[in-house]
């Protein structure tokens, strides 16, 4: 791994293009935020932690990597879809999403945007991506991997707007039914997690055919280097991946239950706390030491 790290270029490890895109987004933001002065001092830290996050799912080196180690490429996928994404929803400010609500009123979205559809489609596309077959087609097609990250990404976005409620005059969910559908989401993902976990051996020609590997690698390759260039450099995947194939895939799966378990966990947490603000108000009992700080 450290030969790999050593012998790809600056482009192909960092992925700058990511770096200017989100940079240029936290200026918008922070430049919005200081007009409006929209909300609590807080949000901004969850943006940009939410951004910090993806470009850790989508790009530094933690994403050529995950094209060696499967347990690597899990890493993104938790950064990415469940860590920044409901980060960068705690930090826009309620302001804003009014704002979007009064014009657009979500009319282009109405079709899926309820719970049970943000539930099925985030979790049905996630184990889908990962069926062997559609996983090693993927990666070997940029277009398509880009457009199912977005499509990933958006899914992810809806899930976790039902979780989080982040717009409380949209609730659509009472709290108790938003632990509930926390629920749903962990046992949902669970036979994604179980079919690699115990899979009687390694599924993804990805990580085991040097072809495919040396293919899916080229395009993390600036300048058009060919699958050629990683054969003669590298030989194959597995010669610099720390695991064989099949405990990295084993330890992919377990890493992602483990660490959606905990995120879920947290925001099993926070829906209590808001269940609680919600109920004192209600009850005419809240003062501002019972206000809880996020």
């Amino acid at each position: 791994m450290e030969m790999l790290l050593t012998e790809l270029g600056f482009r192909a490890l960092w992925t700058p293009e990511l770096i200017i895109a989100l940079v240029g987004v936290a200026f918008i933001y922070s430049w919005f935020f200081r007009r409006t002065n929209a909300g609590p001092k807080r949000k901004p830290l969850f943006f940009f932690l939410g951004l910090a996050a993806l470009y850790l799912g989508w790009g530094s080196p933690l994403y050529v990597t995950g094209h060696v180690m499967m347990t690597l490429h899990m890493l993104q996928m938790v950064f990415a879809y469940f860590i920044a994404v409901p980060l960068l929803l705690l930090g826009i400010p309620q302001a804003w999403y009014e704002a979007v609500r009064s014009k657009l009123a979500f009319k282009p979205l109405r079709l899926v945007w309820n719970p049970i559809c943000a539930l099925l489609l985030f979790n049905g596309l996630f184990s889908f991506y990962h069926v062997p077959a559609m996983f090693d087609m993927l990666m070997q097609s940029p277009v398509l991997h880009s457009l199912y990250e977005w499509v990933l990404l958006f899914t992810a976005a809806l899930m976790w707007w039902f979780i989080l409620s982040p717009l409380p005059s949209s609730y659509k969910l009472p709290d108790l039914r938003r632990i509930f559908y926390i629920f749903a989401n962990g046992l949902l993902i669970t036979p994604a997690c179980a079919l690699i976990i115990f899979a009687p051996s390694a599924m993804y020609a990805t990580y085991t055919d040097p072809l495919v590997w040396a293919n899916v690698m080229a395009y993390c390759l600036p300048g058009g280097a060919g699958p050629e260039l990683m054969l003669s450099a590298f030989g194959s995947p597995e010669s610099l991946s720390i695991f064989e194939a099949r405990i990295d895939q084993q330890l992919a799966g377990v890493l992602m239950k483990i660490f959606q378990e905990i995120v879920y966990g947290i925001a099993i947490g926070y829906v209590f706390k808001q269940w609680l603000k919600k109920e004192k108000l209600q009850d005419g009992e809240l003062t501002i030491s019972d206000v809880p700080h996020s």
